[in-house]
């Protein structure tokens, strides 16, 4: 109804979708669940893909649609904690700051909250691109208030994120809730060179006999990021895969980039990757939000992630991340 409007005749849709990856998604997701669900205490997952310019591509709502109908891809808003940190940088990039920019990994207090890095251990005095790879919290919060919680929110909805956002420290540390579909369009920019991508799923629509009703133009978003920002952002979550919290993940050939993410508690854990063709977010967690058993980003989800872009990217011939290799001036 919201594309064609009212029709009381059989209509033929085209989608996006692409059925090999839709295979992949599902087998990618289901049986690493089946095979390590139990060890990580996780029940639940959800799988999103979709190519740089907003068409899905694959979507997995759950771990069998035989058993829940709920859509968590689409649906479900959860914590993106570490995963939400590219916003926090990208807005550092915009104000002046560079991936070579030092920042102090230290115990900070604000107003008597102390966040602490996951190794609960601190490297003091340390670039940004080493502290995104290694998702230093106190350096995350360091530069959200540095630029503000306001102007990180304002990032993130310009890049895609559509659900509310609170303006406060812990922004940096992704305790606003998103779901998995918008998380995904959000890293698009990255992937497409700066552009704005709004997820779609349908391309055209026409009657029986062949009547186009609908057809889906090729527009995006224009330009939201600037070339040199996206060439700087990927450097930096190229390193996540080299160096960081994602070296788990395998994609032989390919310039691939990402982020992890995890939750307080280890309520969920996500990981969110891109290559220049496709950009593919990993959720798992429960449906109840009861902690898992130690999942974190870099682990299940990377492994997940990894299994489905491999099958995803069959038969297409590697090209570079869009923005060119950001190098510093010397």
């Amino acid at each position: 109804n919201d594309t064609v409007g009212a029709i009381d005749e059989d209509l033929v849709v085209t989608t996006s979708l692409n059925g090999k990856m839709q295979a992949a998604a599902e087998k990618a997701l289901t049986e690493e669940l089946d095979k390590k669900g139990v060890k990580f205490n996780v029940g639940q997952g959800a799988l999103v893909a979709m190519d740089p310019g907003g068409g899905v591509r694959a979507l997995v709502g759950g771990r069998n649609y035989s058993d829940s109908q709920f859509n968590r891809a689409v649906a479900a808003k959860r914590q993106p904690g570490s995963a939400f940190k590219p916003f926090v940088y990208l807005t550092a990039l915009e104000r002046g700051l560079t991936p070579e920019t030092v920042r102090d990994d230290a115990p900070i207090n604000v107003r008597g909250w102390r966040p602490e890095n996951y190794s609960r251990e601190y490297f003091g005095p340390i670039t940004l691109t080493n502290a995104l790879a290694l998702s230093l919290n106190t350096v995350a919060v360091r530069l959200g208030l540095e630029v503000g919680p306001k102007a990180v929110i304002a990032t993130a909805h310009r890049l895609g994120i559509q659900s509310e956002l609170q303006p406060n420290a812990s922004i940096a540390l992704g305790t606003s809730e998103v779901t998995p579909l918008e998380l995904t369009s959000a890293y698009a920019p990255f992937a497409n060179g700066g552009l704005g991508a709004a997820p779609f799923v349908i391309t055209r629509v026409r009657t029986a006999d062949g009547k186009l009703l609908y057809q889906r133009r090729g527009v995006s978003g224009g330009r939201i990021v600037e070339p040199q920002y996206v060439a700087m952002m990927n450097a930096m979550m190229q390193e996540t895969l080299l160096t960081g919290t994602a070296r788990k993940a395998e994609l032989s050939g390919w310039q691939a980039a990402g982020k992890t993410g995890t939750s307080q508690d280890f309520r969920d854990a996500w990981f969110v990757g891109y290559t220049s063709a496709l950009v593919g977010a990993v959720w798992l967690g429960n449906d109840d939000n009861s902690p898992t058993k130690h999942a974190s980003g870099g682990s299940l989800p990377v492994e997940v992630w990894s299994r489905f872009m491999r099958e995803a990217l069959k038969g297409t011939p590697p090209q570079p991340l869009p923005g060119g290799v950001w190098r510093p001036v010397a």
